[in-house]
């Protein structure tokens, strides 16, 4: 993230909450090592009740995992539960209206909305250019992402 806006919502204070990526989704790792050393504490999604938001547990590069719901890489169950400043959110696919396809579970949708509610959540989805589609099925659950980041560009879509 090189936007001044997005590295303005980083570093020393801030909870960025990352992912452990599966299938094809782009690796966040040394995006999320980066911003440690720039102050920002990391956490990680936990699916801790099937249809609802997710939970994010604090977690430092290199620190134990275990395997958690749908085979996902999540903290040790005693981490401490945190609320994020940042979500970069993994996609199979987007279009430019910053709407995202993922897995089907709409954890991320019940999340942002969860947190949308209570805080200044920024959200940033994290893709490929190759992932842009312009024929995305969007339902009326689906939440827009503020930022769409890929190897080759930074994208403002909604805020």
């Amino acid at each position: 993230m090189t936007t001044p806006e997005l590295v303005g919502r980083t570093g020393i204070g801030t909870v960025i909450a990352g992912y452990m990526p599966i299938g094809s989704e782009i690796d966040p790792r040394i995006l999320m090592e980066r911003l440690a050393r720039r102050g920002s504490e990391l956490c990680l999604p936990d699916v801790v009740v099937p249809d609802a938001p997710l939970a994010f547990r604090s977690w430092t590069a290199g620190a134990p995992l275990r395997t958690g719901a749908y085979g996902i890489s999540v903290p040790e169950a005693d981490a401490e539960v945190v609320t994020p400043d940042l979500l970069l959110v993994p996609m199979l696919a987007f279009d430019r209206r910053g709407y995202r396809l993922g897995y089907g579970g709409g954890f991320y949708d019940r999340t942002m909305a969860r947190l949308r509610e209570t805080s200044d959540i920024l959200s940033v989805g994290l893709a490929f250019s190759g992932q842009v589609r312009d024929d995305l099925p969007v339902g009326p659950h689906d939440m827009r992402l503020d930022w769409i980041v890929t190897e080759s560009a930074a994208l403002r879509v909604s805020g």
